[in-house]
């Protein structure tokens, strides 16, 4: 990854763990927590696709890991992430752009349902039962719910910052298809354009020359 595709996915991690952590932990909503990282992940994933999306999963969970006050076994949400970035960054849409605002949600949709099973099935494995006396299908409903609900705030503007500041072959091209860019992009348009365009043929016939000789 080039240094734009770790120090923004680092600053963005960073502020979504303080955020989730002082902020979004302390609301004592029903049932799950808000995951504002795993919708940074997701966003950051839409665009670098799996390989990125992967390596900024990882990173993200580990952080969650390792910030107090956390009580789990340190990879369990690394592992989660990860595969919830790789998973994403294979749904990234050509250029990195959506089509539509639904298909984003359903793909946080998904995420959200995904990572709250793993966290559980991970738990599960480690020894820890927490979501069992909680009850998974209220944690899973209730992580879809609200990641959902925050899902337009958070995405979008992630997909944008990462777009902005990625410039990667995909982001030329897509900025140079999208017909706002200039330089080359509009000179080498300009060439093809009158490269194609077929030399003009005249068409009125020549009057033959009289060139007979008089008797």
């Amino acid at each position: 990854m080039r240094a734009n595709r770790i120090v923004l996915p680092a600053v963005l991690l960073l502020v979504a763990l303080v955020i989730q952590v002082s902020v979004l932990g302390r609301l004592q909503l029903p049932g799950a927590t808000p995951d504002l990282l795993m919708l940074v992940v997701v966003g950051l994933a839409l665009v670098y696709g799996p390989s990125g999306g992967c390596l900024v999963g990882f990173a993200g969970g580990l952080l969650a890991d390792l910030a107090p006050p956390s009580d789990h076994a340190i990879g369990r949400y690394a592992l989660v992430l990860c595969l919830v970035g790789y998973a994403a960054g294979l749904l990234r849409p050509e250029g990195g752009r959506q089509r539509s605002a639904l298909s984003a949600l359903l793909v946080v949709a998904g995420a959200a349902v995904v990572s709250t099973l793993l966290y559980a099935t991970v738990g599960a494995l480690v020894g820890d039962t927490a979501a069992r006396h909680v009850g998974l299908t209220g944690l899973v409903l209730s992580a879809l719910l609200y990641d959902v609900l925050l899902a337009p705030f958070v995405v979008p503007a992630v997909m944008l910052v990462a777009r902005r500041y990625d410039q990667g072959p995909a982001a030329v091209a897509a900025g140079s298809g999208d017909g706002g860019g200039s330089g080359l992009g509009s000179l080498a348009r300009y060439r093809t354009t009158r490269e194609a365009s077929p030399m003009p043929v005249n068409t009125r016939k020549k009057r033959p020359l009289n060139l007979a000789k008089r008797p």
